[in-house]
C-alpha cells in the first residue's frame, strides 16, 4: 500500500506537466511593425478610419494616416543624406514628442508591413479579478491554488502559485485577453494579487510591474437563516469576523509605528508585508457587494487613508458621493448576474455599469473566474445593450482596467503605450462576430492555437 501511494504521488507532477499547454511563447519583437489602413479603436482618441499604427520594440510609436508615406520619405531622405522634415510626421500621425526622433530614423524598408484593410485594431483586453493560472481543474484540489488557510494572510502573493503553462491560458487569450489580474481567494485578508501577461515562459516573464494590491474579502452572511436562534448566531459570527479585520489593521498600524520608532522587538511577516499600504504605495481591494459592506470598507479606508478599490460593487452606484470623497474605484463583476434582492428589476445587474457611469464612479468591468473569464468581452457587450456606449464599454475593459491598477501605459492604441493589439474582422464586444485573427503582446505575435481548437480539429476527422 505504501509503495502504491508513493508511486501515485510521484506521478502527480508528471500528470500536471503532461497537461501543460505546448504553445511556444513568442519571441521579443526585433523588427518594427506597421499596421496599415485599419479601423483603429484607440480608446483615447475615438475611432480612426483607414489609419496606420507603428510599433517599435514593443511600444506604439505613432498612430495616424499615411505613416507608410512618411517612412517612405524617410527612405528617400536617407538616400540623399537629407534630414526628414518633422512637419511631415506631425501632419500624418499622432506621436509622442519623445518618439519623434525614433520615428524619423525608421524607413519603410526597415519595417514589417501588415495590411489591415477592412480590419479592426483594438487594445488588448485586461481581465480583472481572475484566478488565471491558479486553477486548472476546479474539482481537483491539487490543481487549485487559489485559496489558502487562515483569515489574515497579507504576506501571501498569488503570483508565486501562478502557472504560465496552464492549459486554460491559451483558451482565454484567444478572445482578446492579453493580461489578467491574478487574485488570491479566501476569507478576510487573503493576500496580494498581480498583473500578468498571457504569454510567457516563466512567472518573471509574465509579471507586469505595478503597485502592490492587497485583497480583503469583507465578512458577510451568504444566507440569513429564518430561524431566530440561528440568525442571532450568524449575526454574532459576522460581527466577530468584522472585529477580527479591524484588529488586524490596528495591529498592522501599531507595527508600522513601532518600526518607525525603532522599538520593534519581533518581526511579523504579516504586518511587514502591509507596510506599502500604510505608506500609500499600495491599494486595498475590498470584495464587497452590498451598500452596508461598501460603507464599512469606506470607513476603514478613511481611518487609515488607504487607496480603496471595491471589487463587486453591486450597490456602489447608490453611494457614489461617499466613494468620490476618498477617490475610490470599482471593479464591477456582476454584469451577467441575477438581481440580489427579490424586489429589484430583473435587469438591474445589467444596467449597473451605466448607473456607475452616470454617477461618475470610476469603474472597470471584471469577470471573476479562471477559464470563464474569456467571457469578459461579452460581459462588456452586454452593458452596451443596457446603457453604455460601445466606446465606454471597450474602455471599461482596457484603459479603465489599467487605471484601476495605476498603470498608465496600457489599455489604448496611442503613442507611448505598450503594443498590446488585437487584429479582428468584427466587433470585439461580440464574441460570435469578433473574428480575431491575431494578437500582439508587447509587439510579439502570439500563438492562438489552444486545446479547444486542437480537439475541434481532432473530432472533425472522426
Amino acid at each position: 500500500m505504501l509503495k502504491a501511494l508513493a508511486l501515485a504521488w510521484a506521478s502527480l507532477p508528471l500528470a500536471f506537466v503532461a497537461n501543460a499547454h505546448d504553445m511556444l511563447p513568442a519571441k521579443a519583437q526585433t523588427q518594427p511593425i506597421l499596421f496599415t489602413n485599419a479601423t483603429v479603436h484607440t480608446v483615447t482618441d475615438g475611432v480612426m478610419l483607414e489609419s496606420d499604427v507603428l510599433v517599435i520594440d514593443g511600444n506604439i510609436i505613432a498612430v495616424g494616416q499615411d505613416l507608410d508615406k512618411s517612412l517612405a520619405s524617410n527612405s528617400l531622405a536617407s538616400q540623399s543624406n537629407a534630414d526628414t522634415d518633422p512637419a511631415t510626421i506631425q501632419q500624418t500621425s499622432t506621436t509622442n514628442p519623445g518618439y519623434s526622433a525614433q520615428l524619423s530614423d525608421v524607413t519603410i524598408a526597415d519595417v514589417q508591413v501588415i495590411d489591415a484593410t477592412n480590419k479592426h485594431l483594438y487594445p488588448g483586453l485586461i481581465a480583472l479579478d481572475t484566478t488565471m493560472g491558479l486553477v486548472e481543474v476546479e474539482m481537483m484540489r491539487p490543481s487549485n491554488d487559489a485559496y489558502e488557510v487562515g483569515f489574515i494572510n497579507p504576506q501571501l502573493e498569488a503570483i508565486t502559485a501562478f502557472n504560465p503553462d496552464s492549459e486554460i491560458i491559451p483558451t482565454v487569450r484567444v478572445n482578446g485577453i492579453t493580461h489578467a489580474q491574478v487574485v488570491p481567494q479566501g476569507d478576510g485578508l487573503a493576500g496580494q494579487s498581480a498583473l500578468v501577461a498571457m504569454d510567457s515562459w516563466t512567472i518573471e516573464d509574465a509579471l507586469v510591474q505595478s503597485n502592490q494590491q492587497f485583497h480583503l474579502y469583507w465578512p458577510h452572511i451568504r444566507w440569513l437563516s429564518k430561524d431566530t436562534d440561528k440568525r442571532k448566531q450568524q449575526l454574532a459570527d459576522l460581527q466577530s469576523r468584522i472585529d477580527a479585520v479591524s484588529r488586524a489593521f490596528e495591529d498592522g498600524q501599531r507595527y508600522q509605528l513601532a518600526q518607525q520608532a525603532g522599538k520593534l522587538k519581533k518581526i511579523d511577516l504579516r504586518w511587514q508585508a502591509l507596510a506599502p499600504l500604510y505608506e500609500g504605495n499600495a491599494q486595498l481591494f475590498v470584495h464587497a457587494q452590498s451598500q452596508q459592506q461598501i460603507e464599512q470598507a469606506i470607513a476603514l479606508a478613511k481611518q487609515y487613508h488607504f487607496k480603496l478599490v471595491i471589487v463587486g460593487g453591486y450597490d456602489a452606484w447608490r453611494i457614489a458621493s461617499a466613494l468620490a470623497e476618498i477617490d475610490a474605484k470599482v471593479i464591477y463583476n456582476q454584469t451577467l448576474a441575477l438581481p440580489k434582492r427579490k424586489d429589484e428589476p430583473i435587469d438591474l445587474a445589467f444596467k449597473i455599469p451605466a448607473l456607475l457611469k452616470q454617477a461618475q464612479v470610476p469603474f472597470a468591468i471584471g469577470f471573476s473566474s479562471d477559464w470563464n473569464s474569456r467571457n469578459l468581452p461579452f460581459a462588456a457587450g452586454q452593458s452596451v445593450a443596457y446603457g453604455l456606449t460601445k466606446q465606454e464599454a471597450l474602455q471599461s475593459i482596457t484603459l479603465d482596467a489599467a487605471k484601476i491598477l495605476d498603470i498608465d501605459d496600457m489599455g489604448a492604441i496611442a503613442s507611448g503605450f505598450k503594443a498590446n493589439i488585437i487584429v479582428a474582422t468584427g466587433d470585439i464586444l461580440d464574441p460570435m462576430q469578433a473574428g480575431i485573427e491575431s494578437i500582439f503582446i508587447d509587439g510579439r505575435k502570439i500563438d492562438l492555437n489552444n486545446r479547444h481548437q486542437q480537439l475541434y480539429q481532432k473530432y472533425l476527422k472522426r
